[in-house]
């Protein structure tokens, strides 16, 4: 069991002033599947009311406007989580049996069909349908993203978060958003449902406890074989006790952090910081 504190500011600085802003925010984490939200809050500035609710996919949402100028919109979101992964239950599904118990749930349909952000290159689709080929779904899905893990390097600046999986696959380069959506392309292009899942990664297991280290926002893959069963194609790694989730969708934009529109003939430029620090 660990015990996680995360800090995550994010926000735009705007080019000059802007007359009203609307946004959604993903960025607090919810409790199950193995973690338990001990407390959790989002602060907003400029300051403003927010309407908080669930989502289709089960993702906590801050929904907020701000309606007076402002040059800088600066959310932070910090949370303490207690983590404790369950092992994955064995053995999963055959083929013969997936196939059918994949059709029976929306869950499971939904996680079937490709996205303009997951659609696979061919070269991807071939290399799944060679990797799974004598293994079992549950076997299959991991060695897949172990394939995908060696193959595409991990650089940030060379993808946005626009990009897709085949571009992604292009260059052999990209973030953690990138190499998640490559890995469902692939494993949604073998009849196996998988799912995008974005959260926080505490990236050192050996750093002292209570000292605060640079984190980073994470995305990683959940699949189903019988039951769902989450692996980090990014750093080759079983879902565990460093890994908070905060939310699922079908690819990125279900789940992004922070999203929306705003009012004014000025650009705008992200920052986000992300602090974890573990405490137990």
């Amino acid at each position: 069991m660990s015990r996680l504190r995360v800090r995550h500011v994010t926000g735009y600085h705007y080019g000059g002033k802007v007359t009203q802003s609307y946004n959604e925010a993903r960025m607090l984490p919810v409790s199950g599947d193995g973690q338990f939200v001990l407390a959790s809050n989002l602060e907003i500035s400029p300051i403003s009311s927010s309407h908080g609710y669930v989502d289709y996919w089960g993702t906590r949402v801050n929904s907020f406007e701000i309606l007076t100028p402002h040059e800088e919109l600066s959310l932070t979101a910090t949370s303490l989580v207690e983590v404790q992964r369950a092992t994955h239950p064995a053995p999963g599904l055959s083929w013969a049996d997936l196939a059918p118990a994949a059709r029976a749930s929306v869950d499971t349909v939904e996680q079937l069909q490709q996205t303009r952000l997951t659609e696979p290159a061919d070269e991807v689709r071939e290399i799944a349908k060679a990797v799974a080929a004598d293994l079992e779904p549950c076997e299959a899905a991991r060695a897949v993203c172990r394939e995908i893990h060696e193959r595409v390097v991990y650089m940030a600046g060379v993808t946005g978060v626009q990009s897709t999986a085949q571009e992604a696959w292009a260059h052999g380069r990209g973030v953690c958003q990138d190499i998640a959506h490559i890995a469902i392309g692939a494993l949604r292009s073998i009849g196996i449902p998988a799912r995008y899942v974005s959260g926080y990664l505490h990236p050192d297991p050996s750093f002292p406890l209570g000292t605060p280290v640079t984190g980073e926002s994470h995305a990683w893959v959940e699949w189903f074989c019988g039951s769902w069963h989450g692996f980090d194609p990014t750093n080759d790694l079983e879902i565990g006790e460093r890994h908070v989730l905060v939310g699922r969708g079908r690819d990125y934009t279900d789940v992004a952090p922070l999203r929306g529109i705003y009012a004014g003939p000025f650009g705008s430029r992200l920052f986000v910081e992300v602090e974890i620090t573990r405490e137990v």
